[in-house]
């Protein structure tokens, strides 16, 4: 009897064994292209934590989630740990409310620097200590900005380091179709001056240059702030751009007013944009890239981050029948090097525990990172993995972008007081494509900012 207990026991641990390593998205040693010696070096250290449990709370859901579990199957088949995701559709709010009430999981992971802000100021979050702020800053493109922005101080008015990197994206773009460019002769431009030599060279050929769409409900006029961002960055100094989003360099600064009228230089001008300036903030946004696959083209540039694929037609392939180009900046400003304009996630601790502690070890390995860029959605900074395992070329070239850049700096509206950043500035850029000039547009913004209590 207990022969046959034990042999039945074995069979369902050898059948559920099976199960998990089935679970596993690629078979650990079959694709030359992921590293595998990382994910084998990470198991053999790691072998002691078998059987302890792990919590993830976070903000990815839908296919986001699935994708996530698919990376999380590796981190548990190595270690023997049962680690488990979740998510809320109020996610930032349900985070903060858990880590008060002192129930909350092992892993945060933080969508925004605010938010990783207010929790390390309020004890909230466990420091990861000075190795892993080296690491990151040796191993990731533009490596001691992601750390500026996982570091923060805690509860004892100490700064430390608190949010590891992760998934990023990337805004820094301008995307076209290569079928139209081959038929024009049109060259990728290397720099800006190159940028605009090219949008007057369209309207000499009989072209519209630009799609440009600011509508997006009542969140009207937010892709105007990601051209003003990219325009800071390649007309200021980082440090003049981190100014601005703490307003230490007010918005009717010359500095800001500079990098409106830049994006103006496009925007507000009736022969550069489809459909005149007129449609620029009447144009959804989700629509506004339709123009690029017209027969013949309304428009052959658009300037949108690495998510405006989902709203391209069904039936274009990336790399083929759209691709996209560095948003180039100027050839007479060198030293500010190529800046890439984003987001991205992190990690944080939020309770303690050696399970927590692998995870964050886990971060580091390179198959941590390819299992996802394998399959789709998923940007990294991290320069150890292999550039070949992103699921596709487009995806390649936004991830070299990432690991090649100088500087990296979070969308700025987003880091804004939320009155500000996704108030004024929205329509204050409205209001100056609608016909107010820079200057006063700007320094309505301001007067926003210093009504604020």
């Amino acid at each position: 009897m207990r022969t046959s207990v034990w042999i039945g026991t074995a069979v369902v641990a050898l059948i559920a064994g099976m199960a998990h390593a089935q679970e596993l998205k690629f078979p650990p040693g079959q694709d030359a292209k992921f590293n595998w010696k990382s994910y084998e070096d990470f198991k053999a250290a790691h072998a002691d934590l078998k059987g302890q449990s792990l919590t993830l709370f976070g903000p990815w859901r839908g296919e986001d989630e699935v994708l996530f579990n698919s990376v999380l199957a590796y981190f548990n088949a190595a270690t023997g740990i049962n680690g488990k995701y979740s998510s809320s559709e109020n996610y930032e709010q349900q985070i903060v409310i858990d880590t008060q009430a002192g129930s909350p999981p092992n892993i945060a992971i933080i969508p925004q620097p605010g938010l990783l802000a207010d929790l390390s100021t309020k004890g909230f979050l466990t420091s990861l200590g000075q190795e892993n702020a080296d690491w990151v800053k040796t191993n990731y493109g533009s490596g001691e900005d992601w750390v500026r922005y996982g570091t923060y101080k805690g509860k004892d008015g100490k700064e430390g380091y608190f949010g590891f990197p992760f998934k990023a994206d990337l805004k820094s773009m301008v995307w076209y179709v290569p079928e139209n460019f081959e038929e024009a002769g049109y060259e990728i431009p290397k720099t800006m001056e190159d940028l605009i030599a090219l949008t007057d060279q369209i309207v000499e050929d009989g072209g519209v240059p630009w799609c440009i769409g600011l509508g997006s409900g009542g969140a009207t006029g937010w892709p105007a702030t990601d051209w003003v961002e990219d325009m800071m960055l390649r007309t200021q100094t980082p440090e003049t751009y981190d100014k601005w989003v703490s307003n230490e360099v007010k918005f009717d600064d010359p500095a800001v007013v500079g990098a409106i009228e830049e994006f103006g230089k496009f925007a507000k001008n009736e022969k550069y944009v489809a459909g005149g300036v007129a449609a620029v903030a009447s144009t959804d946004f989700r629509d506004s890239p339709n123009g690029l696959f017209d027969i013949p083209p309304k428009c052959y540039l658009h300037h949108q981050a690495s998510f405006v694929p989902s709203f391209f037609p069904p039936d274009k392939e990336l790399g083929v029948d759209a691709d996209f180009f560095y948003m180039p900046t100027y050839a007479s400003k060198p030293e500010l090097g190529t800046p890439v304009l984003g987001a991205g996630t992190f990690f944080a601790v939020t309770k303690a525990s050696p399970a927590a502690k692998a995870f964050i070890e886990f971060l580091k390995t390179p198959i941590a990172h390819e299992v996802w860029m394998a399959q789709a959605s998923f940007l990294t900074p991290y320069k150890g993995v292999n550039l070949d395992a992103y699921a596709n070329e487009v995806l390649k070239k936004q991830g070299e972008l990432l690991t090649k850049a100088t500087t990296f700096r979070f969308d700025a509206s987003d880091q804004m007081p939320g009155k500000i950043g996704a108030g004024a500035f929205w329509t204050g850029m409205i209001d100056y494509v609608g016909g107010k000039d820079a200057k006063t547009a700007a320094g309505e913004i301001q007067k926003a900012w210093d009504g604020l209590k």
